[in-house]
């Protein structure tokens, strides 16, 4: 097997109309190789969707799927999925056969092997993506498929509703890094990990309806977060925010 973190990849600028030739099966002779040996960020929907294929309490999924640590950029907790290193560091998810979790695989899978880019003006509030053809020297699955445009391959791949979901987590980060430049302290850490990646704990915080909390549902609200996954981790962005810009208030002479 190529070891894919020794390759220096090429990102080609793509317009969402023009079209690329890629497939990835398992007639494709470096199939799973791009499984093993990566930095695999998650999204909190993400983790979502794995909690729900896997039918797993989100704790118990965090403690042994994923790591949390500080943004590079923002300090805001993201998480990374747990490679195994008794498999070559391999994605806990996939086998022989391909991946286990195919239908609710993480949205940098499905989009692979583009990349995307998504840039919120800070006047208009309006945002904009922009994508890039992603070239490994291990992959071979370039020039063998059809050819199709980005936005046809967002549409083959179930994106839609994975950057729906996902898009405004860039939000999140621009409010940490506009109203909450400062380090997070532990306790606002420990909020935000279960805001973002804990959505069971976070449900149950949410319905108590806590007095102090940045945010508070109202109570048809709670009908409908008691329910509805996506609907909670919308709330979880706004809660987050709120958390975000009330601490800076709150550090204001």
């Amino acid at each position: 097997m190529i070891p894919v973190s020794a390759m220096e990849p090429r990102l080609i600028p793509l317009e969402a109309d023009q079209l690329f030739d890629f497939a990835c099966h398992p007639r494709v002779l470096c199939f799973n190789a791009c499984c093993h040996d990566l930095n695999h960020f998650l999204y909190p929907y993400d983790v979502l969707r794995l909690c729900r294929h896997l039918r797993m309490p989100s704790g118990d999924f965090m403690e042994r799927y994923a790591r949390i640590h500080p943004g590079p950029e923002t300090g805001l907790p993201v998480a990374t999925l747990r490679l195994d290193p008794v498999r070559n560091m391999a994605c806990p998810f996939v086998g022989s056969a391909g991946c286990g979790v195919y239908p609710d695989r993480p949205a940098a899978c499905r989009l692979y092997p583009l990349a995307r880019a998504v840039r919120r003006c800070g006047q208009t509030g309006r945002r904009t993506e922009h994508f890039a053809l992603l070239h490994e020297a291990h992959c071979m699955g370039h020039g063998c498929g059809q050819r199709r445009s980005a936005a046809a391959w967002v549409q083959d791949q179930g994106l839609t509703p994975y950057h729906c979901m996902n898009d405004p987590f860039v939000d999140v980060l621009a409010v940490k890094r506009r109203a909450h430049p400062a380090p997070l302290s532990l306790a606002e850490d420990q909020l935000v990990r279960q805001a973002l990646y804990d959505p069971d704990r976070f449900r149950t915080r949410v319905l108590a309806r806590p007095a102090g909390d940045p945010l508070t549902a109202s109570a048809t609200e709670c009908e409908r977060l008691a329910a509805d996954d996506e609907a909670l981790l919308v709330f979880a962005y706004r809660w987050v925010a709120a958390l975000l810009q009330g601490a800076t208030r709150a550090e204001r002479p």
